[in-house]
């Protein structure tokens, strides 16, 4: 018992580092998700520079991406620590997810929800704001909680850049001890966050739906 709670303390710092990158990947990528999916209907050029922001980032591995910003910033003169180039790279990356989930969610609503509110003299912020985006937050719930549940595990990525999270900790006891419970406890973890997005995003569903119906 001693020995799991020792290794359990180990772990802590790891998984402290994992949220943090989780946290700040969510709290900065959500939103300008939001954004360049409203910038994408404004002219033709935007939405292209947009288009192949999403297609580079969402088609390179996240791993490479890592690399790069870890090694190809310092060769451009822009010397930064481990953990930014941990969250650039995270909230680039899932910036272009995000844009994407909420395009199409955008997409899926009826267009002449845009004119009607026109009509009605609101401004292009107003219809996002209060018609748009929630509805199309709404119908994309299922596929956003996905990509958050998706977040968590991959700040296990990390690791290939020397940062010590949570699996790096895991490595080294198991290497060191030759032993699997940091094994169970690190899939403790996992588990345990991604039950708490699941029940979060529950109820935001639920608090959508309530909204709606009045």
């Amino acid at each position: 018992m001693d020995y799991l709670l020792e290794v359990a303390q180990y772990l802590t710092k790891g998984a402290f580092v994992s949220l943090s990158v989780f946290l700040v990947t969510l709290v900065f990528s959500f939103p300008i998700g939001l954004i360049l999916s409203m910038l994408q209907r404004k002219n033709k050029i935007i939405k292209r520079a947009i288009s192949i922001y999403t297609w580079f980032f969402r088609g390179t591995p996240l791993m490479l991406q890592l690399f790069f910003f870890m090694y190809g910033l310092p060769f451009i003169g822009i010397n930064v620590n481990r953990m930014m180039v941990a969250f650039i790279a995270f909230v680039i990356n899932y910036s272009a997810y995000f844009v994407e989930i909420i395009r199409a969610g955008i997409e899926s609503l009826p267009k002449d929800q845009f004119e009607s509110a026109s009509m009605m003299g609101a401004t292009s912020y107003q219809t996002y704001r209060h018609i748009i985006l929630p509805q199309a937050i709404r119908i994309q719930f299922p596929v956003i909680s996905s990509e958050v549940i998706t977040l968590i595990k991959d700040t296990a990525l990390v690791t290939v850049i020397a940062i010590t999270d949570l699996m790096r900790g895991v490595k080294e006891i198991v290497s060191r001890d030759f032993t699997i419970s940091p094994f169970i406890l690190a899939s403790a973890f996992y588990l345990l966050i991604s039950y708490v997005i699941v029940k979060l995003f529950k109820r935001l569903e639920k608090r959508f739906d309530y909204l709606e119906l009045n």
